[in-house]
C-alpha cells in the first residue's frame, strides 16, 4: 500500500485519474455487494480480487524491472502489513455484505483517527492539530450517517443497531486495522517500492484469503448470473485501479493516493442507489458528506 501524498498540484489530467480510481473502488464494493447477494461469501470474493491485483502488480515489476531489495526490518515489516491488510479486506467486505454500501465506507472511513492514535501508542508521535480539530467533526458527521438513534429509520436505537451492529463493528475494525497498517507501513517499510510492497501484501492477502476458503470447505461461487457478474466486476474494478495508480498516477506527478480519492462513499451512494435500490435519509447524506469533506480537508493539510 502507498501512502497519500502529492508532490505538486494536480494536473486536470491527474485530478480526472484521481476521480476515476476512486469511481472504480467504489465501484469495486457495489459489485462486492450484488456478489454476496448471489452466494459469494467474503473469503471468496477477497481470494479472487486480490490474487488477481497481486498478479497484475507483480507482471507491473517484472516488467519494469522494479530491484527487490529487503532489509531485515523490511522481512517482518511486509508479513505484519500483508496479515493486517488481510483482516481488514475481510473485515470491509464482511461490512459492506450487511450495510449499505455507501454507509460501510463512511465508517471506515474513519481510519484518519485509528491512524492518529496508533501512532501515538506505538511511536509516541503527537497528534497533528488539524486531526485533533478534525475529530469531533468526523465523529459527529458519523453519528449523523450512522443514524446513531434510530430517527431516520423510524425503529430506535435498540431496533435500528440490532440491525446494523455487526456491519458497523466489522466498519470500524477494519478503519482501525487499516490505521494499524498505514503506520506500520510509514514506520517500518516506506522505503520499500509501493510496486512491490502492494504486490507481496495483496498476495498474502489472497492467500489468507485461500487458506480461509480451504477452512469453510472451498469456494462460495455465484448462485446467478449477476452474482458472477458482480464477482468478475468487483475483481476487474479492484485490479484495473490499483494498476492505474502505480502506472498513470507517477507520470502525471501524483505519488500514491490523494485525498481526493476519498469520496468514494459518494461514488459509493449514487451507484448503490442506482444498481442495488439502497437508499438513505437526507440527514444521513449530509452525515456522510461531512464526513467525506473533513478527511479531505485533512488529507489536503499534508501537501
Amino acid at each position: 500500500m502507498s501512502s497519500p501524498a502529492v508532490s505538486r498540484p494536480l494536473s486536470g489530467a491527474a485530478f480526472a485519474v484521481l476521480l476515476l480510481i476512486a469511481l472504480m473502488m467504489g465501484a469495486n464494493h457495489v459489485a462486492a455487494r450484488l456478489a454476496f447477494n448471489h452466494g459469494v461469501d467474503v473469503t471468496t470474493a477477497v481470494a479472487f480480487r486480490s490474487g488477481v491485483t497481486a498478479l497484475a502488480v507483480a507482471l507491473l515489476v517484472a516488467v519494469q524491472r522494479v530491484p527487490l531489495r529487503f532489509t531485515p526490518r523490511h522481512r517482518f515489516a511486509l508479513p505484519a502489513i500483508g496479515a493486517l491488510i488481510g483482516v481488514q479486506s475481510i473485515c470491509l467486505y464482511s461490512a459492506v455484505a450487511r450495510l449499505p454500501v455507501a454507509l460501510a465506507l463512511l465508517a471506515f472511513n474513519s481510519y484518519p483517527l485509528w491512524t492518529a492514535l496508533w501512532a501515538r501508542l506505538v511511536y509516541r508521535h503527537r497528534p497533528d492539530p488539524r486531526m485533533l480539530r478534525a475529530m469531533p467533526v468526523m465523529l459527529l458527521g458519523l453519528a449523523l450517517a450512522l443514524d446513531v438513534l434510530g430517527a431516520s429509520s423510524g425503529l430506535g436505537a435498540a431496533a435500528h443497531w440490532g440491525q446494523i451492529g455487526a456491519g458497523v463493528g466489522f466498519a470500524l475494525t477494519a478503519a482501525a486495522v487499516f490505521g494499524l497498517a498505514l503506520v506500520v507501513t510509514q514506520h517500518e517499510a516506506a522505503d520499500v517500492d509501493g510496486r512491490v510492497r502492494t504486490a507481496s501484501t495483496m498476495g498474502q492477502v489472497g492467500l489468507l484469503a485461500l487458506a480461509g476458503v480451504a477452512w469453510q470447505g472451498g469456494l462460495h461461487l455465484p448462485d446467478a448470473p449477476a452474482g458472477w457478474a458482480g464477482l468478475m466486476a468487483l475483481t476487474f474494478l479492484y485490479g484495473t485501479a490499483f494498476t492505474i495508480m502505480f502506472t498513470v498516477l507517477p507520470r502525471l506527478g501524483v505519488v500514491g493516493n490523494s485525498a481526493i480519492m476519498n469520496v468514494e462513499p459518494v461514488f459509493a451512494l449514487v451507484l448503490a442507489w442506482a444498481l442495488l435500490g439502497q437508499a438513505i435519509a437526507p440527514m444521513q447524506v449530509a452525515g456522510g458528506l461531512l464526513v467525506v469533506a473533513t478527511v479531505i480537508w485533512l488529507g489536503l493539510g499534508r501537501r
